[in-house]
């Protein structure tokens, strides 16, 4: 079990704030339609919304610049939106949010991902996504790459945040990662199928079970399944640490040459699980960027995701929040 007394705690609450952090990966819009059904429309059998609420929220990459943000850190979102009313919207929100647009760019050759979702009476009727999954033209990747070369030397970590729409390449993730270890900054990947093993020598390897489920081509259900699987990616990926996210199981923490740790899950009520990956990696990441060590930083990182379970919606963590929790639920650890 871990253990961290008020005192540290504190002192990591206060370096949490300017840390700044690079989130390089696929940008995305949520746009969300409230309304109520009240009849079928004459011209085909589908209802008809009328639309009550309109709004609009981060989501993939941009949401994680926003749990950073929420955490006192400096986010640093790197990716691409497309040159239309989306993308638009999209740098309205980051001004909205005091958050950087400098490595946002656009590209007129492809849609800014949205993911649009039309509810009635609390129900989720349907969603309709407008994205492009090819991988971005050479010019962006090399627009990326430049502009992380120029903010290198005052990062303090990188997050790389895949969600298989194309911003991440096999060759632009190598040129990250090794310009990362090279300038000596943390790297933490939450990942996708397509680019799994591309991610060597980071810092943390963060997938969850079903995304190591279907890598490793087996079910996951035993303390030995566990075992198996963190220690064949800490092998495969040469990787300093992998946590592993197993939902109600909680984590399961990899280092090399030392035990496994696992952490029971910190969610008193999951009422939606959505962006609880983004917050978990966001969360991690400042930690480690404030001085806490992997185990440090797993258990908050992991109470931050259970606390964000337990509201409806995709809701960044904030510190005050995620402090005041952990502290009162320790105040027996001297």
């Amino acid at each position: 079990m871990i253990k961290i007394s008020e005192k540290r705690l504190l002192q990591l609450k206060k370096n949490f704030k300017g840390k700044r952090i690079a989130i390089i990966g696929d940008m995305m819009l949520d746009i969300y339609f409230w309304g109520d059904v009240k009849r079928i429309s004459p011209e085909a059998p589908v209802p008809v919304l009328e639309v009550e609420n309109e709004f609009y929220r981060f989501g993939g990459a941009a949401n994680c610049a926003l749990n950073i943000a929420s955490l006192k850190g400096k986010a640093e979102p790197i990716g691409v939106i497309g040159y239309d009313n989306y993308g638009t919207i999209f740098n309205s929100l980051l001004s909205e949010q005091s958050i950087s647009h400098h490595g946002i760019i656009e590209d007129d050759t492809r849609p800014t991902t949205a993911k649009t979702r039309v509810i009635a009476d609390s129900q989720h009727i349907v969603r309709i996504d407008k994205e492009s999954k090819q991988i971005i033209n050479q010019l962006m990747q090399n627009k990326i790459l430049d502009y992380i070369k120029s903010i290198i030397k005052d990062l303090d970590g990188i997050i790389l945040q895949d969600y298989n729409k194309g911003v991440l390449s096999a060759p632009l993730i190598a040129q990250v990662i090794e310009l990362a270890n090279k300038n000596k900054k943390l790297v933490t990947v939450d990942p996708k199928f397509n680019n799994f093993y591309e991610y060597k020598n980071v810092t943390v390897f963060k997938p969850n079970r079903k995304e190591a489920e279907d890598i490793l081509g087996m079910k996951i259900k035993t303390d030995a399944d566990i075992s198996f699987a963190g220690n064949t990616l800490l092998k495969k990926l040469n990787a300093k640490n992998i946590l592993l996210t197993l939902g109600e199981g909680g984590i399961a923490v990899f280092e090399k040459g030392k035990p496994e740790k696992h952490m029971p899950t910190k969610a008193r009520k999951v009422a939606d699980v959505s962006g609880a990956g983004d917050t978990v990696i966001s969360t991690l990441t400042m930690a480690l960027a404030a001085g806490a060590n992997i185990y440090e930083a797993s258990y908050l990182a992991n109470y931050a995701g259970g606390l964000v379970c337990e509201e409806v919606g995709i809701i960044p963590i904030e510190i005050e929040k995620l402090f005041d929790t952990v502290i009162q639920e320790n105040k027996w650890v001297t």
